[in-house]
């Protein structure tokens, strides 16, 4: 049996281009195990039917699918509350959109680190962008900062877990070029906030894919109801 030199790291993979992308860059620096965590979104279905194929895409021998439904419960985004409608799109406006999850990314962060305890992964990786995204605070650097204190005060002392964000810089064309240059089943993925057969084309999300893919010059696989001009 063929030991790897490389460290065990865990990827969050939500079925998005962002997290597709990373899942493949972090095949360079550890040896992957890949979690999906059902939070009560609208497009729990469609995101969960991605991540199996990325998964299956990259032979992914472990995988872990969570559910912690209750942030759906708890509610207070367009995400995840019925009640509320997800917005035109604008991703430059000022402010938290309506888009945001309470503290999302905390719970996420969480559950890959107890796995990461359990299965002896030194990294945990998300696809968090800030430089170039919806303007979301738990994707700030200085979040990931603070998650990596708490993680070292509270996990045993020989763990070494660190949350790796190595996209949280860049703009979303650099992520969809970086991909191209990899080869990842852009096909594979979904971004936007609506259910559906085609992805709306008019939440913050589809637009800020589509900005990406035409800045890069690279088309975008999915199909749309619309596609924004320009």
């Amino acid at each position: 049996m063929t030991i790897s030199a490389k460290p065990k790291g865990i990827v969050l993979v939500s079925g998005g281009m962002d997290s597709l992308v990373l899942a493949v860059f972090a095949t360079r620096e550890s040896d992957i195990a890949l979690l999906h965590v059902n939070y009560g979104q609208r497009t729990e279905k469609k995101e969960l039917a991605c991540f199996r194929a990325i998964a299956d895409h990259l032979e992914a021998e472990e995988r872990l699918v969570v559910d912690i439904g209750y942030l759906r419960t708890i509610g207070g985004s367009a995400l995840t509350d019925p009640s509320l409608d997800v917005p035109p799109a604008d991703p430059d406006r000022p402010g938290i959109p309506a888009t945001y999850v309470p503290f999302r990314n905390a719970h996420f962060l969480c559950i890959a680190v107890s796995w990461a305890e359990v299965i002896g992964a030194r990294n945990v990786y998300i696809g968090a962008v800030w430089a170039d995204s919806s303007g979301y605070p738990d994707c700030r650097p200085a979040f990931y900062e603070a998650m990596n204190e708490a993680i070292r005060r509270g996990t045993k002392d020989e763990s070494g877990i660190r949350v790796r964000v190595p996209f949280v810089n860049l703009k979303k064309k650099d992520i969809v070029l970086m991909g191209k240059s990899l080869g990842v089943p852009f096909e594979h993925t979904w971004s936007c906030y609506r259910e559906g057969e085609k992805a709306c084309g008019r939440c913050d999300s589809c637009v800020l894919r589509l900005r990406a893919f035409a800045e890069a010059g690279v088309p975008d696989p999915l199909p749309y109801e619309v596609r924004p001009a320009g």
